[in-house]
């Protein structure tokens, strides 16, 4: 059935004057079914607001269950006038096939959306690192995540690529490590640089105390011998952090002065007499190799005639072989007469 006919089954129904019951049947399922829309949308918001699920989530779920309901009670009130609905669903599913086709890059990213907002990968806030790509998320839908680099950029990827690499969340939790690596001369004292790196951070009030701010001699490099160091703080506070430790280590060293050195490289002067072995005799005299003049083919002036020389020589061999051949059958048969 067409939209045509649909058109003229409805207007045919509310037209007929025997049809007052089915009229009345039709507007009383129309009430009721709307009420019960009502009834379960309620239902269904009160439900998912006591789980801990993401509220994008919960609207989500809750539009798709509204559109479904509305869906059936329209098919319901078109079957009560009398439309034939199997051909209503065949051509819906249709048009749902063809649009899916249409747009399968964006369901999939709006499932990939739904992946990340029911499994908590991240949370609006945090700052994460994915796709060569680092900044804190300012939002997430179904179909991209937004967020804004530390040099305000705002960059949008799609939740299919999110979902398909790796993504380091740094606030995931509220406190961060703050890791450093400090060279100094071999020259230095070891203890009192261990002493210098530790004040300075504990001088920070943004510096946890519990877990205790750490600092270790950790590789013996070509030039220096290098620490290691960290310290706990409020992700927050991670960058300010950072950069007051590393002003003034560099400060307290200079004020004490340890040696920050350069890379280092060692010349030494050879004072050995070095002999190196040598032959004494000269370079022969250049003698001139003999070489036969009708040996030589100049292959681009008589490369043609060559080839065909060699091709004509070929042939007189096969038929001189093939004479032979033919001679020696023919003193056979002479043979045998005799």
């Amino acid at each position: 059935m067409d939209w045509q006919g649909i058109w003229n089954s409805i207007t045919t129904f509310f037209t007929n004057p025997n049809n007052y019951m089915k009229i009345v049947y039709f507007f009383a399922i129309l009430i009721v079914g709307i009420i019960v829309i009502k009834i379960v949308m309620v239902a269904t918001r009160k439900l998912l607001s006591k789980t801990k699920m993401e509220k994008i989530a919960q609207q989500f779920i809750c539009t798709i269950l509204k559109f479904v309901l509305w869906l059936v009670l329209i098919l319901l009130l078109l079957q009560n006038v009398g439309v034939n609905i199997t051909g209503i669903l065949t051509a819906f599913s249709a048009v749902i096939l063809a649009v899916g086709m249409a747009l399968e890059n964006a369901i999939a990213n709006v499932a990939n959306g739904i992946i990340i907002i029911s499994s908590h990968m991240f949370k609006k806030g945090d700052y994460v690192i994915t796709n060569g790509v680092e900044g804190n998320i300012t939002d997430i839908n179904f179909m991209f995540t937004t967020l804004i680099t530390v040099d305000n950029r705002k960059i949008t990827l799609p939740n299919s690529s999110i979902i398909n690499g790796t993504v380091t969340n740094l606030g995931a939790f509220p406190k961060r490590r703050v890791d450093f690596s400090f060279d100094v001369a071999y020259e230095t004292d070891v203890e009192k640089v261990k002493k210098i790196v530790t004040d300075v951070m504990k001088s920070d009030g943004r510096v946890y105390l519990d877990p205790a701010p750490f600092c270790r001699l950790k590789t013996l490099e070509a030039s220096s011998i290098r620490f290691f160091a960290n310290c706990w703080c409020d992700g927050a506070d991670y960058w300010d952090v950072y950069y007051y430790i590393m002003e003034n280590v560099y400060n307290e060293f200079k004020r004490n002065k340890i040696s920050i050195p350069y890379n280092q490289l060692e010349v030494r002067e050879r004072k050995d007499n070095v002999k190196m072995p040598v032959i004494a005799a000269k370079l022969p005299q250049r003698v001139e190799k003999e070489r036969k003049e009708d040996t030589h083919i100049d292959l681009e002036k008589d490369g043609f005639k060559v080839a065909m020389k060699k091709t004509k020589e070929k042939h007189e061999k096969k038929k001189a072989e093939k004479a032979e051949k033919q001679k020696a059958k023919t003193e056979k048969k002479e043979n045998k007469k005799k």
